[in-house]
Formats: C-alpha cells, structure tokens, sequence
C-alpha cells in the first residue's frame, strides 16, 4: 500500500472491526488521505506521529482499541486543520491533558469522541461549531464552559462520568437542536438554569450535588423520553406540570432526592412510562389509583430490548445515529440492585420504597402485568395483599418488605415461576406459606419478622401439620389404645 499510485490517490481506508494487533503503521505518506477508520481493532502502543502529516484528514476513527500514550498538540496535529471527526473512544490513553483543539477542525461542523479514556485538567477550548461532543468517562475537573460553543447544529453531549463541579452553565436555551444530555456522575452543585431545547430527548443529570427545586422550565421540553435527576439532593413536591407537560417521558428517575408531599394524581398521564422510580424520598400520601393507566406497563412484552434516541450529526451529508439508553436501572433490594441495561427497553419498573406512603396497595396496580420489578418496600402501607398479585406473570423482581402488611400471602404467587427475587420480611403477615416450588425455593429470611406466617421454608410448622397423624396412626389416638378389633384388622 506504500508504494505506486495508491499511495499518492487513496483517499479512504475502512479496516475497522477486524483483529489487527501491533502498532499503527507510518501512514505520513498517504497525502491525499481523507478518512481513516481503524477502530474494533487490538492496535497498541502509541499514535503514530505520522498520522499528523496527513494534511487532509477528515475523519480519524481509533475508538476501540489497546493505544496508549499522551497526545501532544505539536506531536500530533502540527499540520491538520481540516478534521471534522475525531474517534478515540475506549483507549487508555492518556494521562495528562487534552490539548487545545479548537483551530485543528474544519468548518462543517465537527464531531468530536474521546469517551473512556484518562485525560484530566480542565476541559481546553473546543470547536464553537461542534456537532457533537462526547468527553465522558474521564477525569475532566473544575468547571465547564459550554456557552462559547455558538453551533445551532449540536445535537450530542456527553460528559458524565468526570470530576465536573461547581455551577452548571446557563446556556442551554441556546442550544435549540440537542437531543442528548448527559452530565451525570459529577460533582455539579448549582441548580437553577433555564432548559428550553424543545427537541431534547435524553437528559440525564444524575449521581451530582445538585440542590433546589425542579425547575418549571423543563416543562418546555416537550419531547423527553428519558429524565433521570437521581441520586442529587433536590428538593420540593413533584409538581404536577410534569405529567402535564413530559406526556411522551419512558423513563423517570428522581431516586435519592428530597422531594416530600403527595404523588401528583397528574403523573397519571404518562402513557409511555416504562420505568417510574421516586424511592429514597420523603413522599407521603397514598399510591394513586390511577397507576393503572400507565398503559405501556399493562402490555406483557416490548418488541425492542433498547430505548433508543434518534439524533442527527451534520458532519458532511447529514446522517442518523441509533443511541440506545444506558443508564444503570438497579431495583434495589437489601442494599444490593440488580442491574438492567442492553434489556432496559424489555424492563417495566415500579419503585416507591423507602418514602412514607401509607394505605393499602391499590388493586389497581394488579392491572400492570407488564411488571417486571415492584419495589414498595420501606414504607407504611398496611392492608392486605391483593391475590391479583398473580396477574403478574413478569415479574422478576418483588419487595413487599418493612411495611404493616397483615393477612395471608395469596396463593397466586406461587405460579410465577419468573419470581427470582422477593422479600416480604417485617410486615405482619400470617397462615400458612402456600404450597408451591417457587415459594418454597426462597430462603426463610424473606419470612423473617412475620411471626404469624408457618410452613415451609420457615422452621415453625403451622397447626394443621403438628396435629397430623404419622404413618401407621389414627388421628386422637395413640399405639396404646388400640383395640383388639384393630388389632385383626391389621393383622
């Protein structure tokens, strides 16, 4: 490939998703190359100087690979000026920092992916006519500052997972075309800020310090799929615009807030809704009734194990990318969770524990067979349990725990042979455990604190078993007051 006419004319190399290893040839040579794509490879060491003395180049693609090393803004791009996308996700490289990359592309607004790497410092100056920037799962830290980059055709950012903080920046009404957020796992502190981007789909601004109430501005983000604020220390009632106005959200997590008062009857509304968690808050009041009309949590089966989000990059012609929704859905279960993430799109989730709501459970929920994990654990619900239950024939997932629950367990549970994890501990539950494999199979400690329950797999027997006649025995009466009748008979 170095010598002859290739060399001088080749403009495209595709050898990405093969199982090249070594390091990356001198390629300086190839003047007319414009895009080079050598990701999903097991390539190593560090970047070819050379590959900055490929003037034309356009589109760099090295994500996926063993490539270690720090990249130097005069080692590696003296001469290039024309990028408009650089892929180095999923290397280790890099400690040190991320050079200034602001002159080294093109006009057409570029895309820029230098996810899971290790660079650190301060995020430098990026291009203002970005179409996408993805920097997560670094070590980026102080502050950001976004609000330089003027592109009406950003679509894509990307920077969770980094050491991020202080005040988020105030200029997202700017941003007019972005349909992904994602600025979780930071330290981000400072709440308030206007969000006005009607056409973001993703927004996730989860695992930071983030105090205040929910903003009413959100409201105007009409088009949310998947909204996730937990695990921050906001604060306020759920407010009622948000069934209101996010009609189309699959996605709601406001775990590990601050909020207290009453669910909003309004939520109520959200069709789509696939996965509702509000656990670890302070809401009281009783569960709404009208949780039944979650209508896609009534449906069985999805047709597709991902939620995507569909966004448009104007690198060149304009293309499509498919992103799929993978943010950690843990229901939480005696401070472990089970984690769901290339299956979210099959996952319907209901978690409330850890509040203190109070009543009894609505029959009504019963109508979600589409369920596959319910979380009410930690709370004051009292009543008995419905023996709809059974209608839950998803179910994988099932915490009924450290509630004032009283009666029998139904014996419709025992059926759901999915039921792989449950607890019903510390409630006030009584009778016999039914009869059944799948509820025999669980360990005694998801009985425990129910002194009233009996049978299997528990250790106290239940009074119809210790009143049993053994083999060989008449029931009320012993081997000595045998008759001599009997005697014959048995004889």
């Amino acid at each position: 490939m170095s010598s002859g006419c290739l060399k001088n004319s080749l403009e495209s190399l595709h050898l990405e998703v093969n199982h090249f290893t070594g390091p990356i040839p001198d390629l300086g040579g190839f003047s007319s190359m414009k895009r080079l794509y050598l990701s999903d490879n097991l390539l190593n060491g560090t970047i070819n100087k050379s590959i900055g003395q490929i003037f034309k180049l356009e589109i760099m693609c090295l994500s996926q690979n063993s490539l270690t090393g720090v990249i130097s803004e005069f080692s590696f791009f003296p001469n290039i000026s024309n990028l408009k996308e650089l892929h180095l996700a999923n290397n280790p490289l890099i400690k040190g920092k991320l050079p200034d990359l602001s002159s080294r592309f093109g006009t057409s607004n570029p895309g820029i992916d230098i996810s899971s790497n290790h660079f650190e410092g301060p995020i430098p100056p990026l291009p203002s006519n970005s179409s996408f920037l993805n920097l997560s799962k670094n070590r980026f830290s102080r502050s950001i500052s976004l609000c330089s980059i003027s592109s009406s055709k950003l679509t894509y950012i990307d920077l969770s997972s980094n050491l991020l903080s202080r005040k988020l920046p105030d200029c997202w009404w700017m941003f007019d075309s972005l349909v992904i957020l994602d600025l979780g796992n930071n330290s981000f502190s400072e709440y308030q800020t206007r969000w006005a981007s009607y056409k973001i789909s993703k927004h996730s601004l989860h695992s930071n310090s983030l105090t205040g109430e929910l903003s009413s501005s959100f409201g105007n983000c009409s088009q949310l799929r998947l909204l996730n604020l937990g695990k921050n220390a906001l604060y306020g009632e759920i407010p009622t615009w948000m069934g209101e106005s996010l009609s189309n959200l699959i996605v709601l997590s406001l775990k590990s807030n601050k909020f207290h008062g009453k669910t909003p009857f309004q939520l109520c509304q959200f069709a789509f809704l696939q996965v509702l968690d509000l656990s670890l808050n302070n809401i009281s009041g009783k569960i709404p009734k009208c949780f039944n009309n979650f209508t896609a949590m009534t449906q069985e089966r999805s047709s597709d194990p991902t939620i995507k989000v569909y966004y448009s990059t104007f690198v060149g012609p304009p293309y499509v990318h498919h992103y799929s929704f993978q943010d950690k859905v843990m229901p939480t279960w005696k401070g472990s969770g089970r984690e769901y993430r290339s299956t979210l799109g099959l996952i319907k989730n209901l978690e409330l524990s850890s509040n203190k709501l109070n009543g009894a459970v609505p029959e009504e929920i019963m109508d979600l067979v589409g369920l596959v994990a319910l979380n009410l654990s930690r709370n004051h619900l009292t009543g008995q349990n419905s023996p709809k239950i059974g209608q839950l024939k998803s179910l994988d997932f099932l915490d009924l725990s450290r509630n004032q629950l009283v009666g029998g367990i139904p014996s419709s549970l025992s059926p759901l042979s999915v039921l792989s994890v449950m607890d019903l501990s510390y409630n006030n539950l009584s009778g016999k455990i039914p009869t059944g494999t799948q509820l025999q199979s669980f360990n005694g400690s998801v009985y425990a604190g129910n002194p009233e329950l009996c049978g299997l797999p528990l250790p106290n027997k239940c009074r119809d078993e210790e009143s049993a006649p053994g083999p060989g025995m008449t029931e009320g009466r012993d081997d000595a007051d045998t008759s001599e009748d009997d005697m014959k008979i048995s004889l």
